[in-house]
């Protein structure tokens, strides 16, 4: 006799997924959640930004969508609600960065809530050079109250832009830019991402070694290797006296990768004296680095030296030669030191006054089924990375008190697709 099942095994497994019909009528390449969660927007090959909104019973439904690009949507990001309740920033593949505000007195659903100005953006921003933004990244300080934007185009261009003005989203300017490595060839793949360092300021042992408290700091991942910027202080000296501007200089370099660079992750949390980043790569690797500002010589500094800057700190920051890189100042830079967009930086603005050694070592190399990897993001506190690739799986990696880095848990879909 054949034994009897119980009916509560019997049943089906529940899914754990909950399935978002879009509404695209191609491929989503960008998504992107508010700061609260309850927002959810999506970009798609359509040109097309869908947005949608959480509702009480946990179920999600479209709040409006509209015609933001006229060919593929490669980025969007919610903007924080410091400067405006809903701001959403996107670059599509026609060259242009555009900035995005709801209007909530507007019906939803008409297509129009987020581009009521006559059907435009706030603000929209060509690519020079007919080489479109591939990636962008946006940092609001709410104790100055500056935004802060960087791009980062096909000929390896990387520009940082401010805005001193939360009221007017349409001043802007430019600061500096850089080339992080030769532009590719034509027709090869390319692969370029530009992230900013999520924390307020830069870590306390940064700032013991010189780093300036308002640095800015970005991780680029350009093609084959990834690599870290910041900012120092330069001075200039104009008619009517004297100016200073914000210039990039090349921090670190993130060695040890053996394919494309697809993605790179900044973990908040610096508090550690310390910064954490990941980089997602084509070879099947998500790799961790500790990026750590020695003291010269090897001495530690005493806590009662953390609020003090150095007059000068010698830094060992071999970019050109090694790397090809070339620097271009632009905007304000470009203007006081007479200079073209492109060109090498003046001699006298290339010493290494205000440039601080920062180290970075790969504590953790974390293999994914041997799949090329696109996308890596850490959790709020730093302490957990996903990642997800070519296998199809989010890959939850967490750290250890030991500092090295393991895989926490593994999610994929299990419910079969009806044809």
């Amino acid at each position: 006799m054949a034994p009897t099942m119980n009916r509560d095994v019997a049943e089906p497994e529940q899914d754990g997924f909950a399935l978002l019909q879009n509404g695209h009528r191609d491929m989503v390449e960008a998504t992107a959640f508010n700061m609260y969660g309850d927002r959810f927007a999506s970009g798609s090959v359509d040109g097309k930004i869908k947005v949608y909104n959480r509702h009480r019973d946990g179920s999600w439904n479209i709040c409006d969508t509209w015609g933001a690009h006229t060919s593929e949507i490669l980025e969007i990001q919610w903007l924080p609600p410091t400067i405006h309740p809903n701001l959403i920033a996107s670059i599509g593949a026609d060259g242009r960065f555009k900035l995005w505000v709801e209007d909530p007195t507007l019906a939803p659903g008409k297509g129009r809530r987020f581009n009521s100005r006559s059907n435009a953006p706030v603000w929209s921003l060509p690519s020079p050079a007919r080489a479109p933004w591939l990636s962008f990244s946006m940092k609001h300080n709410p104790e100055t109250r500056h935004t802060y934007l960087a791009l980062i185009n096909r000929n390896a261009l990387l520009t940082i832009y401010e805005n001193e003005e939360p009221e007017n989203m349409e001043s802007w300017n430019e600061l500096d830019q850089v080339y992080v490595c030769e532009k590719p060839p034509r027709g090869e793949e390319v692969a370029f991402k530009v992230v900013f360092d999520p924390n307020l300021e830069p870590c306390y042992k940064a700032i013991q070694r010189g780093v300036q408290r308002d640095s800015l700091g970005v991780v680029v991942a350009s093609m084959g290797k990834a690599s870290i910027w910041r900012t120092k202080e330069i001075s200039h000296a104009v008619s009517l006296g004297s100016a200073n501007t914000k210039e990039l200089y090349l921090a670190a370099e993130l060695k040890g990768h053996r394919g494309l660079v697809r993605d790179v992750a900044w973990a908040p949390g610096n508090i550690r004296g310390f910064d954490v980043i990941a980089t997602a790569c084509k070879d099947g690797s998500v790799r961790v680095f500790q990026v750590t500002t020695p003291a010269k010589g090897g001495k530690e500094g005493r806590s009662k030296d953390f609020s003090k800057i150095p007059e000068q700190v010698v830094v060992a920051s071999q970019r050109s030669h090694e790397n090809g890189i070339r620097n271009a100042p632009g905007g304000i830079s470009a203007g006081l030191a007479s200079s073209k967009p492109g060109a090498s930086r003046h001699p006298e603005a290339q010493g290494n006054h205000g440039e601080v050694i920062h180290a970075a070592t790969e504590v953790s190399k974390l293999e994914t089924n041997r799949s090329p990897v696109w996308r890596v993001e850490f959790d709020a506190d730093g302490q957990l990375l996903g990642s997800t690739g070519d296998d199809g799986k989010l890959a939850l990696w967490r750290r250890e008190p030991s500092g090295v880095w393991s895989k926490s848990s593994e999610l994929a879909m299990t419910r079969s697709v009806a044809v």
